[in-house]
């Protein structure tokens, strides 16, 4: 009798030996919902046939089989049937180093070393190895050479390798770069490199920051740079490198040697320059020492901070902390006089308070005149202050920026008849360092700032310029566009004519045309063919007429819906939009650097250095 194919098959118990119960079972009934197991019959697993069974009896299941299933072999003893792993059981079996998930969690434990700056010894730590054992109980963690040696490395060319392939489909990249100094004193120089995607996407990987053995001359940098150059294959064809770098002359020197045009200064760097000659003026040092003494003694005192807290409450002024300038830092000498105005009475009533007075040494408060003088000098100094925080800000302020900064810092600075003495020092201080900095002399480095600018929708009408600069500015977009694509130049008269000659043949006459073509002929009108240069100067002239952008509008976003409309001139702006104004990028890497040398202590060798940065900038999660 056949079974239905649904029925549940019970095995049987491993006691019985017979080979007839490989291929036999009990069938299972629910009783009110409670499995039963019926001994009184077998059903055949291959063709689910319910026979009688007898305790013991094996003959009608033997029978069975020889009729109905002849090439079932039923000699000897039946196989012992294996077992299932329990859970428990297969989470003690640990997990091979080449198995695809250990992989996975491996590379991952790489990752997270690398971008989150963790000392290869994490791998060690009893919290970190508790946690991996809770989360994955069969992996086995390599060792920390594993991951220094081995992993990270990997992890390097592979990034690399993604790194090189963007590189070679950019069609203008420009560097910057700048040096860098450990508390091993070992010292280090970062090159980042910088270029505007198809998609009109702006990218700063950062390529190497490589230990520096030698002394840091111009000619042992220069050589850093061209090697940089050759192994990243920076170089382009009729296009020159321009390397933005911080006023140092070595580096200055350097790009100059190793043939790089043009080195255009870090314009942060250079405000900050000007603004520390501006501010060195003496009366000015006279007043920064004072508050400095001021500011020292609330940082070193718990008590009179708390008095000052307590003044700040009665006096319902903020409760900001003063701030404590850096030398090198000249913003910060403005945010110490800024923040000194703000709590100025509390910081009197501070200083005049029993609690602490007597512990006073050596301070002297300002006068009205000092606090006049201060009031006027971050007046002055405000328009520096923005432009800091706007280079700071900026997500990556482009080279188009510099001339117009410069313009707003130089019309900010003009002496009116009500500056005191030491205002007018201070503007005259910060006026001549600057134009210092970007001198007309160096007309290869003004032409290309002042081109930048040009091709940046938002600053394209050049207001701080008379009218015949901006005509040769636009002449030499033109013939930058011409240099840049010279295969349109060498376009024949023959090739100019048959592009209006050929076409489709001339389409059949209308009857009306039949009937008065000869009485009312018509003039043929011929187009005019252009030439390159023609087209490149209405295209031109065509963007010039494009009304300018707010300020705060992305250029690059602009020449993504506006490319197609200005080909040429957008070619060219990818070219110089893509160059940075500040060489913030390499020296932002520095504090990245640092971390991980004091993250990692004395484990970490240079070369890992820079592995490790190089996969902090660089390294993306899918």
């Amino acid at each position: 009798m056949a079974a239905s194919h649904s029925i549940e098959i019970a095995d049987p118990p491993d006691i019985f030996k017979s080979p007839v119960w490989e291929h036999f079972g009990f069938p299972v009934e629910y009783r009110n919902g409670i499995p039963v197991v019926d001994k009184a019959h077998t059903i055949c697993c291959n063709c689910f046939t319910k026979l009688t069974y007898t305790t013991g009896n094996t003959s009608n299941m033997q029978a069975h089989l020889r009729r109905h299933h002849p090439n079932i072999d039923i000699s000897g003893t039946r196989k012992k049937p294996q077992k299932q792993e329990t859970f428990p059981t297969a989470f003690r079996m640990k997990l091979q180093a080449n198995a695809d998930h250990a992989q996975t969690i491996t590379k991952a434990i790489g990752v997270f070393m690398a971008l989150d700056m963790r000392r290869f010894s994490v791998v060690e730590n009893d919290g970190f190895t508790h946690l991996l054992s809770v989360l994955e109980p069969r992996y086995q963690l390599p060792s920390r050479p594993h991951f220094s040696q081995n992993l990270l490395p990997q992890l390097y060319s592979e990034v690399r390798a993604k790194l090189v392939e963007d590189l070679s489909n950019a069609k203008f990249i420009a560097l910057t770069t700048d040096g860098w100094t450990s508390r091993a004193t070992q010292s280090f120089m970062t090159i980042t490199a910088h270029y505007i995607t198809d998609n009109w996407v702006i990218k700063n990987p950062v390529l190497q920051t490589r230990a520096v053995y030698e002394s840091q001359t111009s000619d042992h940098l220069s050589e850093i740079l061209q090697a940089a150059v050759a192994e990243w294959k920076i170089k382009r064809e009729n296009a020159t490198i321009p390397v933005t770098t911080d006023n140092a002359k070595n580096i200055v020197n350097a790009v100059e040697v190793a043939g790089f045009s043009p080195n255009i200064r870090c314009f942060a760097h250079t405000v900050n320059l000007a603004s520390q000659k501006g501010m060195g003026v003496n009366q000015m040092t006279r007043l920064l020492g004072r508050v400095r003494k001021v500011v020292t003694f609330f940082h070193r005192s718990t008590t009179a901070a708390a008095v000052l807290k307590d003044k700040q409450e009665m006096l319902h002024l903020p409760p900001h902390k003063l701030i404590q300038d850096v030398s090198t830092r000249w913003n910060s000498s403005y945010d110490m006089l800024a923040r000194y105005l703000e709590q100025q009475a509390a910081v009197f009533s501070a200083l005049t308070d029993r609690s602490i007075k007597r512990n006073i040494k050596d301070i002297v408060t300002l006068s009205d005149e000092d606090v006049k003088l201060a009031e006027d000098i971050i007046q002055v100094l405000k328009p520096m202050k923005m432009v800091t925080t706007l280079l700071s800000t900026e997500q990556l302020p482009t080279v188009s920026m510099i001339m117009p900064l410069k313009h707003t810092i130089l019309e900010s600075m003009k002496v009116s008849d009500t500056d005191t003495t030491v205002v007018k020092d201070v503007k005259h201080g910060i006026v001549s360092d600057i134009i210092n900095r970007y001198p007309e002399s160096d007309s290869i480095l003004v032409q290309f700032l002042h081109m930048s600018t040009a091709l940046d929708p938002r600053f394209k009408s050049l207001p701080f310029l008379d009218e015949t600069m901006r005509s040769n500015i636009f002449n030499s977009l033109m013939e930058k566009i011409m240099e840049y694509h010279p295969q349109q130049a060498q376009v024949s008269d023959e090739q100019l004519d048959m592009a209006f000659i050929s076409g489709d043949p001339p389409a059949k006459k209308a009857p009306i045309s039949e009937l008065f073509g000869k009485l009312f002929p018509v003039e043929p009108s011929t187009p005019t063919p252009k030439s390159p240069s023609q087209m490149v100067k209405e295209e031109v002239a065509c963007y010039r007429q494009v009304p300018t952008l707010p300020v705060e509008s992305n250029p690059l976003a602009w020449w993504k819906d506006n490319e197609s409309q200005f080909p040429h001139v957008a070619k060219l702006a990818m070219c110089y939009l893509g160059v940075p104004a500040t060489s913030v990028p390499s020296e932002r890497v520095f504090s990245t650097a640092g971390d991980i040398v004091t993250a990692q202590r004395s484990s970490l060798s240079p070369e890992n250095v820079d592995i490790m940065v190089f996969l902090k900038k660089n390294l993306k999660l899918n």
